[in-house]
């Protein structure tokens, strides 16, 4: 689960790939979910909430940017995780494209600390449990050093097909994806636009 945001926010901006040739890799994060993304809750209704967010759906008003559009109607194939949201998205901002549905995208998880007696926004509990996830708080749930090692397989994925087909796009998660352009950078991509918890964010990376 990522850190969601206010409902139906006009789509954040798309950013415009540097002019040239080479590998680019093109990072998006999913549509608005069809779920209420801002109810007050007890960490045990977060943990209720966490389940309810990875079943959802994307929500039919939340549709893409034409720009983002633009940047993937050349690609024969989108990369997408398996959680509804994501293959949804994908399937919306690309009807012409073959889906590649693979778990290995899937968001990097997050658990409900049992904090009593409190109340607040899931977006704060996610940002609670974030910051304990990375101290290392992961009860039954994959390691952030596990995210990190998955996130460098997906980024041998998307570069392998980026050099075959000079290009590459995945629609998935706002933290996996920047953990996945983390490792991008590592290897020598350049980063176009910011990971930001804006949905339909897209984030260009770009080699040679």
């Amino acid at each position: 689960m990522a850190l969601p945001q206010e409902p139906l926010t006009r789509p954040a901006p798309t950013p415009r790939a540097k002019a040239g040739g080479g590998e680019r890799i093109i990072l998006i994060r999913h549509g608005q979910p069809k779920i209420e993304l801002a109810p007050r809750t007890s960490h045990a209704g977060f943990h209720t909430y966490i389940d309810a967010y990875e079943d959802a759906g994307l929500d039919p008003q939340s549709l893409p940017p034409n720009e983002l559009r633009d940047l993937v109607k050349e690609l024969n194939e989108i990369f997408t995780s398996a959680r509804p949201r994501a293959h949804q998205s994908a399937a919306t901002l690309a009807p012409h494209a073959e889906l590649v549905v693979d778990p290995l995208f899937t968001e990097a998880p997050l658990a409900s600390p049992k904090i009593p007696l409190l109340k607040m926004t899931v977006q704060k509990w996610a940002v609670v449990a974030r910051l304990l996830w990375h101290a290392g708080f992961h009860p039954k749930i994959e390691t952030y050093l596990r995210a990190r090692k998955r996130a460098c397989d997906a980024a041998n994925i998307l570069m392998t097909r980026a050099a075959k087909d000079g290009a590459s796009a995945l629609v998935a998660h706002g933290y996996f994806n920047f953990l996945i352009g983390r490792e991008l950078k590592r290897r020598g991509f350049k980063q176009t636009g910011g990971h930001r918890a804006k949905y339909w964010n897209a984030v260009i990376y770009q080699k040679g």
